[in-house]
This record gives C-alpha cells, sequence and structure tokens, in this order.
C-alpha cells in the first residue's frame, strides 16, 4: 500500500549501504587486495561504475585506498562504526520527537483554553461534606466507567476519614470496574491505624498508591472533565469541613493532571503483595538485630530464601547495603 513503511530487503541499507554497494564491498573482502580493474572484473562490470561506488566505500569509511589498491577494513570495526552513527542519528531523531511531543502538550492546552473560550464561563460547584466528597467521585466513575481518578491526600486526618468510612466503597468500585485510582500520601501515614492495609487493599484491587515525604495541597482529577479543589488550598479538608470546588472544565483537569504527574514522578511505590510483604519481614527482624540463621527459623524458610528477600528488598530500594535498605524502609515508614 502507499503508506507503508519502507522496510529494508538488504539489511545493510539500514547502514547507509545499497546492495550494490554490498556486493562491490564482499567482492573487496574476497578478493582483500585489489585494483579497480580487477574490482570490475570480479563484478563484471565498468571500472568507471566501480570506481564510483568504491569512491562510496571509502567515503563511508568500510574500504581503505592505497597507491590505487583497495583493502577493507575488519567488517566488526568498519560495519560498527556504521552502526553507531545510524544509533547516533536514531538518538537525535528522538530527541526531535520528544520535543515534538512537548509541543503537542502546549497545542492540546491552546486548543482547551480556546474551547472553554467559546463555551463560556465553566461551572464552578461549591460543596460540603465528606460523604458528598466520595459519594460524588462514585457518581462520577458510574456516570462514565472505567473512571481514572488521580488524588494528593496531604495530611493524616483526611486518609484516617477515609481509610475507616470510604476505602471500602472505592475499593469496590474498582473490583467492579467502574474506577481506577491513581493516590500519593505522605509516607508519615502509613502507620497509622488501618492505613497501610486498606492501601494494600487498594493497591491489589487495581489501584496504584506512592508515597512523598509532604504533598502541597489536597486535589483530585476525576475523569477528563472534573476537578477537585480544597476551599483554602493548602488545609486541611476536615478542619474546613470538607468544603471544596468541583470544577468541570478540561484546561483545570489539565493543570492538575500535570502537577499530579509530576509528584508521582517523584513519589515511591508502596509495597505489597506477597514478595512486599517478605522484604519486610527480613527487614523488620534484621532491624531487631536478628542473624539470618535466627531471621529463617522464626519465619519458617531457608536461610538462601532469607538472603535472597534482602536482595530484593536492596534492588527495590537501590540500596548498596541491607543497612541502606533498611533505613530506606525506615524512612518510608514501613517497618512499624
Amino acid at each position: 500500500m502507499r503508506n507503508e513503511p519502507h522496510i529494508a530487503s538488504d539489511p545493510f541499507e539500514t547502514l547507509g549501504l545499497d546492495p550494490a554497494q554490498t556486493a562491490l564491498y564482499s567482492a573487496v573482502l574476497r578478493l582483500h587486495r585489489a585494483t579497480r580493474k580487477e574490482l570490475a572484473q570480479a563484478m563484471d562490470g565498468s571500472v568507471e561504475a566501480v570506481g564510483r561506488q568504491l569512491d562510496d566505500l571509502v567515503r563511508l569509511g568500510v574500504v581503505d585506498e592505497q597507491s590505487g589498491h583497495y583493502q577493507p577494513r575488519h567488517p566488526a570495526a568498519a560495519l560498527g562504526r556504521l552502526i553507531a552513527r545510524r544509533l547516533d542519528r536514531l538518538a537525535e531523531e528522538s530527541r526531535r520527537i520528544d520535543s515534538a511531543l512537548g509541543s503537542i502538550r502546549n497545542l492540546i492546552r491552546d486548543y482547551d483554553a480556546g474551547r472553554d473560550y467559546r463555551s463560556g464561563p465553566f461551572t464552578v460547584e461549591m460543596a460540603s461534606g465528606a460523604d458528598v466528597l466520595y459519594e460524588s467521585v462514585l457518581g462520577i466513575a458510574v456516570q462514565a466507567p472505567p473512571m481514572r481518578l488521580v488524588t494528593a491526600v496531604p495530611d493524616e486526618r483526611t486518609l484516617i476519614d477515609f481509610v475507616r468510612k470510604f476505602a471500602d466503597p472505592w475499593i469496590d468500585a474498582q473490583e467492579r470496574g467502574l474506577l481506577s485510582v491513581h493516590v500519593i500520601v505522605p509516607v508519615s501515614t502509613l502507620p497509622l491505624p488501618g492505613v497501610r492495609d486498606q492501601l494494600t487493599r487498594m493497591a491489589e484491587t487495581g489501584g496504584r498508591v506512592r508515597t512523598l515525604d509532604r504533598l502541597p495541597s489536597w486535589f483530585m482529577a476525576a475523569g477528563d472533565e472534573v476537578a477537585g479543589l480544597p476551599a483554602h488550598w493548602g488545609g486541611n479538608l476536615p478542619d474546613h469541613a470538607y468544603n471544596f470546588y468541583l470544577v468541570r472544565t478540561p484546561v483545570v483537569v489539565g493543570m492538575l493532571r500535570t502537577l499530579f504527574e509530576e509528584l508521582w514522578s517523584r513519589a515511591v511505590p508502596i509495597m505489597h503483595g506477597r514478595r512486599g510483604e517478605g522484604m519486610l519481614q527480613v527487614l523488620r527482624l534484621a532491624a531487631q538485630g536478628m542473624s539470618d540463621e535466627s531471621i529463617a527459623r522464626q519465619l519458617g524458610v531457608s536461610v538462601r530464601t532469607v538472603r535472597g528477600r534482602f536482595a530484593d528488598a536492596m534492588t527495590e530500594f537501590g540500596a548498596q547495603s541491607r543497612f541502606h535498605a533498611g533505613v530506606e524502609a525506615a524512612r518510608r515508614g514501613w517497618l512499624t
């Protein structure tokens, strides 16, 4: 078809060698040292045509010319240089594509701003109460499932309210395919009663949870059309009777999603599942001063398994030692 990409039948075409040049290069390899006339005879071609192709091979750096004789460079070195050049060009092309993608995001923002300008003032609804907040999310999800919700919870009181009363309906909505939650919480909240268990359930039912040392404020983006903002940026929702704004415009949703993605890129995934719990078990017991053998007896596993879990923990935390892994786990509140 007309729009199908060209696929090189000769693998060396990708490196800048056309089939005729590849055939001539093979002839130079076989003769190892030859004149233009000898190569023209081997190729059953004219001296002029073979000469032009030899000049191209010399320019590409795969053949050397000395006193009228042509000698090939070792294929590994010669073609390696061509591969390196090709990879450099591909890397530069990739950088240009990344730049183009960044420009597309700017154009999307301009498009959203223009659409909002034409459609008039966007809708801002003031709402109050924790029940209203969490039930609003489920109501939006029911209208357009599966809805991706991104949210940042910066404080202990909001998170405690969530895990005690509102986590179960959200987890149930995830299990039914209505909702997909991505949430960032402060690492200091993990030791709070019930927090780790509910966040683990959230992750095991399809959500994603990450932690940061601190977050700027509560906010959420529900799907592509609805954003949630606190009445007072940076404050605790319970301190202000859960007063918040529901804003229905792609511009605001896009801004909050951009903020969330920036925070998400700096946040750390919460450990969950059997593998994560196994790593935390050995780190907790090691923090109590227990040896590998004692940990193995305590957990009813082999010493080899214990050491494997330590290795997994070091990889997970990017640590150079067990001690460093334990420090990182403690800093994130995972050993409590």
